[in-house]
């Protein structure tokens, strides 16, 4: 698989700039939480929900448009996203009514509210979740300006990770979110979204010279469960 080398201090070029002008974002929201007991969109970062403090960092991407799919029926994830889409022309709601049908629904619905905006000039789609806990916008800079047309985050488990505190010895074994997709591409695929079949799966059968990875294997810290969350907070990623 074509590697792309991710640093911290990656520039911010003239024509990375360019070329966020020229995408969409779709954060998928919509999960139900079961296995961490309580909506991880909540969870407090910074003194805001995950999933305001995640459309903010979308926002500095600088795209047309960004779609925040969330579950039906949840009031307070609601009234979260929603003084951001009162603020932002760029951010609209999708809610997801099957919200426990698996994440392919709620990103099919990211495309098809994306397919029926009124541009024609998106070209990629950028597309996150809320629980990485200590993704950066020079991580999505970095992904934003790869050539090929998957431009997926590679990263450890969490779970190989704990096993091996020296980075170096580890060997990265997850390419998923975020990641920056061609977006023709992406529609082409919208019909094989189904249920828990997402994008990992459709990714893999593509050629390697059209799949490039940005290494950051920060972004193995998903919350999931009540011990990753306590993890989190110790540590300050999250507030207590």
């Amino acid at each position: 698989m074509s590697k792309r080398a991710f640093t911290e201090g990656a520039e911010y070029t003239e024509s990375t700039k360019q070329q966020s002008q020229n995408h969409a974002v779709i954060i998928l929201a919509s999960g139900l939480s079961q296995r961490l007991g309580q909506p991880k969109q909540l969870l407090i970062k910074n003194g805001e929900p995950l999933i305001t403090y995640m459309t903010r960092l979308a926002i500095t991407t600088n795209p047309q448009a960004i779609v925040v799919v969330i579950p039906d029926k949840h009031r307070l994830i609601d009234s979260a996203i929603t003084a951001l889409e009162n603020q932002y022309s760029t951010v609209q709601i999708v809610v997801n009514s099957q919200a426990d049908a698996g994440m392919a629904d709620s990103l099919s619905l990211g495309i098809e509210t994306i397919a029926a905006l009124e541009t024609t000039s998106i070209d990629r789609v950028l597309i996150m979740g809320v629980d990485q806990v200590l993704l950066d916008e020079p991580h999505l800079t970095a992904l934003l300006s790869g050539e090929q047309p998957v431009v997926a985050s590679r990263y450890d488990s969490w779970q190989r990770l704990k096993k091996h505190q020296n980075l170096d010895e580890t060997v990265s074994d997850i390419i998923g979110l975020p990641l920056a997709i061609d977006y023709n591409l992406l529609r082409q695929w919208q019909s094989e979204l189904i249920g828990d079949k997402g994008l990992r799966y459709l990714i893999r059968e593509l050629p390697t010279d059209q799949v490039g990875d940005v290494d950051n294997d920060q972004l193995s810290y998903d919350i999931d469960t009540p011990e990753q969350l306590a993890f989190a907070r110790k540590l300050g990623w999250l507030d207590s």
